[in-house]
This record gives structure tokens, C-alpha cells and sequence, in this order.
């Protein structure tokens, strides 16, 4: 128990994303819709649990296509009200049980988790041999204005991560701590708890794999040194969507490097300072510093980063003799702090 609360507390990037439908073509034109009818109005649902609310739509599909007699619907709620972190639920794989393809009724359930808490409407309808589009079937869903479900969500899964370690060094490799537990009482579920800790595309795309985390909700991942710089998430999979998902990307460290193109000048003269940060740190600020006395830093120019991880800063020595400079980054997103060796430009 302890371990965990360390672990919540420490959390190096904390997070949710909204699930959204995956961007696809036009609706079909082949596919009417006459209703959906939700088979509650209201449920509760509480911690990893989810409730089956039966669902019927009435549709038509004019096309005589063989393919189509095993053709599913699938159907989109987004949400109307209250406060959750997702904000889209599907009800997918629903089945033709009565009528003709084109004039026929499709059934199934919305499976709805704790974490949909808040009203859903239905917003549209859509046929696809696989939601997630991974397969490249599914069509955007032909809008609807269905029926709404008030859903009430109780101890709702909270996810959190810890970089191990918090500041990865380029090119080293690097684990991911996750943590899931209740909201409410912050504590684990006292489950194994399927979780999947991914990166760059697996983040977006279809079902990746899961892993079980211990009883006390904790699952540690290996990540090697390539690919540090990615998105990287965990996810709380459904069916469809995910259930819960958090998404960062891990810290690096500020790594400066700057020179002088010239390393003695005449007093007053503009001396170009040319140097690089590591990492994808683009429009990050750097600044010139000189040192004044025996401690004291001063910035006298400041610049950015440019797309090639590159920049260019100006220093003017404004008397005869060595003056000491160096580079600094301020902490800029991800990339903490640093500084470049300190180097002499001499003013004649």
C-alpha cells in the first residue's frame, strides 16, 4: 500500500487523452437510419466493472451485396454532460436479427464503464467489420440524434506512471512504472488488472496486447534506448475504445553545446556563438550568459532553437580583456535545465 501511494505521488507526467473517432471518409449514403433504442435510461457502474444495456437500431442498407447479409452496425454515444475522462462509448458488432438488409433491425449491448460517468447521446450509426478502422472498413458513422443514458460512475480507474529514471539520458534505456487504482480511496483494486504500457503508434492503433499488473495494480515495462522521444501511454483497453488511457512522453535531459567562431575580437565587435541542443528541442529559448565577478551569471542575448536542434547567439565584449561566457537552457517542456562548457572570448 505504501509503495503505491509513493508511487501516485511521484508521478513524472500525469494525464488523460479523449478518445476520438478515427478520421475516416464521408458517411456512407447507402445506410438509413429509422431508430435507436436504448434498452436503459440510467445505470450505475462501479470501479472496473461495466454494465450491458441492450441496444436496437432499425436501419437499411441498399445494397443486394452478398457481404452485406453478415453485415454489423456499430454505434457511437458522445457525451452530453457531467465530468469523465472519456468521452466517447461505442456499441459495436451489433447483429441483423430480424427483418432484410434493407429494411432490417440490429441488436447487441453498450458495454458501459464506471469511467463514462455523466449523460451520452446517441450520435450516429455505422457499419464496419472492425471499428477501430485497423483494417481500413470502416466508413465515418451516418449522424443520428438517438436517445441519451444518464450513467453514474463510482469508483472510477485512475491511472498514473513513474519514469525510472525521471530524466532518461539520450540513447539509455528506461522502465515504466504504472499504477492503477481507485479514485476514490486511492488504493489498488486488490486485482490483476490487464493494462497495456506502449509507445509511438501502438498508442492510437488497435489492440496492442495487454499485461496483467500485480494485485497491488502495479506493472512495470522495459523500453530500450530507441524511441524515448515518442508518445508513450497506458491504456485501459474496451472493446472498442479505451476504457482509460494516460499519455506523456518521458523527460530528457538539457544537453548544450556552444562555441564561439571567434575567440578574440576588438572591443564592441559582434561575435557569433554558435552552438546545439540535443533532442527534438525546437523553438526552445536559450540564452548567452557572461560571468560578472567570480559567480554571477548574466544573460546579455537570448535566441531559439531552430528545427535542426540548432541555434546561433550574438556576444559583444564591451572592454579589453578575456571575458567568460556559456550557454543556458531553461527548462523548456520536457527538456530540464542545463548549460554549456563555459568558454573565453578575449576583447582587444
Amino acid at each position: 500500500m505504501g509503495k503505491l501511494r509513493v508511487l501516485i505521488a511521484a508521478l513524472a507526467v500525469i494525464g488523460s487523452t479523449t478518445i476520438t473517432l478515427p478520421a475516416t471518409a464521408e458517411p456512407e449514403p447507402w445506410l438509413t437510419i429509422t431508430a435507436v433504442t436504448l434498452g436503459r435510461s440510467a445505470v450505475a457502474v462501479s470501479g472496473m466493472n461495466t454494465v450491458a444495456v441492450p441496444i436496437t437500431v432499425k436501419a437499411g442498407y441498399a445494397s443486394d451485396d452478398p457481404w452485406t447479409v453478415r453485415m454489423p452496425l456499430f454505434v457511437t454515444l458522445k457525451r452530453t454532460g457531467g465530468i469523465g475522462p472519456i468521452d466517447l462509448i461505442v456499441a459495436g458488432d451489433l447483429s441483423r436479427t430480424a427483418g432484410t438488409v434493407r429494411n432490417g433491425t440490429w441488436t447487441g449491448s453498450l458495454n458501459v464503464p464506471s469511467t463514462a460517468n455523466g449523460t451520452f447521446k446517441v450520435t450516429g450509426v455505422g457499419r464496419t467489420t472492425n471499428y477501430d478502422d485497423s483494417d481500413g472498413s470502416m466508413p465515418s458513422p451516418t449522424p443520428f440524434d438517438g436517445p441519451s443514458i444518464a450513467i453514474t460512475g463510482v469508483h472510477l480507474p485512475k491511472l498514473g506512471v513513474a519514469v525510472i529514471p525521471r530524466v532518461v539520458p539520450f540513447g539509455a534505456a528506461y522502465q515504466l512504472k504504472a499504477a492503477i487504482y481507485d479514485s476514490a480511496t486511492g488504493r489498488p483494486y486488490g486485482t490483476r488488472i490487464l493494462l497495456q504500457v506502449v509507445r509511438d503508434n501502438l498508442c492510437a492503433e488497435y489492440d496492442a496486447g495487454s499485461k496483467y499488473t500485480t494485485t497491488a495494480g502495479i506493472l512495470v515495462t522495459n523500453f530500450a534506448g530507441v524511441g524515448g522521444d515518442v508518445n508513450h501511454c497506458v491504456r485501459i483497453r474496451g472493446r472498442y475504445v479505451d476504457v482509460r488511457s494516460l499519455h506523456f512522453t518521458p523527460l530528457r535531459p538539457g544537453i548544450v553545446a556552444a562555441a564561439p567562431r571567434m575567440t578574440s575580437v576588438e572591443v564592441g565587435m559582434v561575435v557569433e556563438v554558435n552552438g546545439s541542443v540535443a533532442g527534438r528541442s525546437y523553438r526552445c529559448q536559450v540564452d548567452l550568459q557572461r560571468l560578472y565577478g567570480a559567480t554571477q551569471w548574466r544573460m546579455v542575448s537570448s535566441g531559439s532553437v531552430r528545427a535542426s536542434g540548432r541555434f546561433t547567439l550574438r556576444a559583444q565584449p564591451p572592454y579589453a580583456g578575456n571575458l567568460r561566457y556559456r550557454v543556458a537552457l531553461p527548462t523548456c517542456g520536457r527538456y530540464q535545465a542545463g548549460v554549456s562548457k563555459s568558454f573565453v572570448i578575449r576583447g582587444n
